[in-house]
């Protein structure tokens, strides 16, 4: 844990300064000597920029990544559909420019862990469907949930276009990307984070390799006694008649 704190400060501080340096003075290059430069050494200035701001993201995306596994401490009742509601904010702008339907088939249920994390999951997930849905079909995503003994079995289905078979493992280990980055943008990261935060919370998480069409992610999540549960009345009642622990009938 030492290790990773020191590293997280190197990470925000240390390796972000020399990298906003270098974006700042190459578009001040740009700016000064625009007139200068032919179409070749503006293209130099502008790969040397994007260069930059994607080492950056890395840089944050590697940061979220290690401090995965070091808040067990402060876990606390968790409203799952709260964190998806959450996330679903998080991404307004791409939802709403793609026109995606999330559609809810349960209420989802409370549990024990970190919310933060758990929202991130969501936003993985439900980004990913976004980003990877068929530009000619109208995005669908469905979220389901159902107990299964001691966990909780959820799932993230879309119709888009998809992940081989032959990659199911391969999506959830870090920097593997099935794309060129020119088609779509991202890290690498995003999938394998989600494995990271659903292990650390007792789960686990796989990719269907047949699913009726687009990608199917399942994860479980464990049923924990101390964590506050919906009631199998409560699941089975439509979600805008549930009542959440605490209300006032």
């Amino acid at each position: 844990n030492s290790e990773l704190e020191q590293f997280a400060y190197v990470a925000s501080h240390d390796l972000q300064e020399p990298l906003r340096k270098v974006a700042s003075f190459c578009q001040l290059l740009e700016k000064r000597y625009s007139a200068e430069l032919d179409d070749r050494g503006r293209q130099y200035i502008d790969f040397a920029v994007d260069g930059a701001k994607r080492m950056q993201v890395l840089i944050n995306d590697l940061l979220t990544f290690s401090r995965v596994g070091r808040v067990q401490q402060s876990w606390k009742p968790v409203d799952l559909d709260a964190s998806l509601d959450r996330a679903l904010t998080n991404l307004t702008l791409a939802v709403e420019e793609s026109g995606a339907v999330v559609v809810r088939e349960q209420p989802l249920p409370e549990l024990l862990g970190d919310s933060t994390s758990l929202t991130m999951v969501w936003q993985n997930l439900v980004g990913n469907a976004v980003k990877f849905r068929r530009p000619d079909v109208p995005c669908r995503i469905t979220v389901g949930c159902v107990r299964e003994g001691d966990v909780w079995h959820l799932t993230v289905a879309d119709n888009g276009i998809g992940i081989a078979p032959e990659f199911a493992d391969k999506v959830f280990i870090i920097f593997q990307r099935l794309h060129a980055r020119d088609e779509y943008e991202g890290t690498g990261i995003g999938l394998s984070l989600c494995r990271k935060i659903i292990e650390f919370h007792g789960g686990r998480i796989w990719l269907d390799p047949k699913p009726p069409e687009g990608t199917l992610i399942h994860f479980t999540l464990p049923v924990l006694p101390e964590a506050p549960t919906h009631t199998t009345a409560e699941l089975l009642a439509p979600a805008a008649l549930t009542p959440r622990s605490g209300d006032t009938p």
